[in-house]
């Protein structure tokens, strides 16, 4: 009976952790991110996109020019690194549903409409970077 347990409980940490055994941590971007809140979850802005980009690797997201786009934090840039913010892309075919959250280089958007100021400096985690 003892020895079911065990298996019953190996089994449920194996299948918690089976996303993390997936997937894959990426080089960090930068280690501060400014966000809204303490947790980043809040939305920053919404931004629209001025040109097309395509993803260079899962840390990203492809971005349609005319895109809209929730930003929830902006990287802190650090020496020889590009400017990047995280969001969602809303489609036409997503309108009511968030989209992939990923990276984009700020310099592709144009902020439309701001909802709260950026004034939390948050450090970035290993989670930041991670790809499934």
């Amino acid at each position: 009976m003892t020895q079911r347990v065990y298996l019953v409980v190996l089994l449920l940490c194996l299948s918690l952790m089976c996303p993390l055994a997936t997937g894959i941590f990426m080089d960090k971007l930068s280690s501060k991110k400014l966000c809204a809140d303490d947790d980043c979850v809040y939305t920053i802005s919404l931004a629209r996109a001025e040109e097309d980009y395509n993803a260079s690797d899962c840390r990203f997201i492809n971005v349609r020019k005319g895109q809209l786009i929730y930003v929830y934090s902006k990287l802190v840039k650090e020496k020889d690194s590009g400017e990047f913010w995280a969001g969602s892309v809303y489609g036409e075919q997503y309108e009511d549903h968030m989209g992939t959250v990923g990276y984009f280089p700020s310099s592709l958007v144009s902020e439309q409409h701001i909802y709260q100021e950026a004034n939390k400096t948050v450090p970035t985690t290993d989670i930041d970077f991670f790809c499934e």
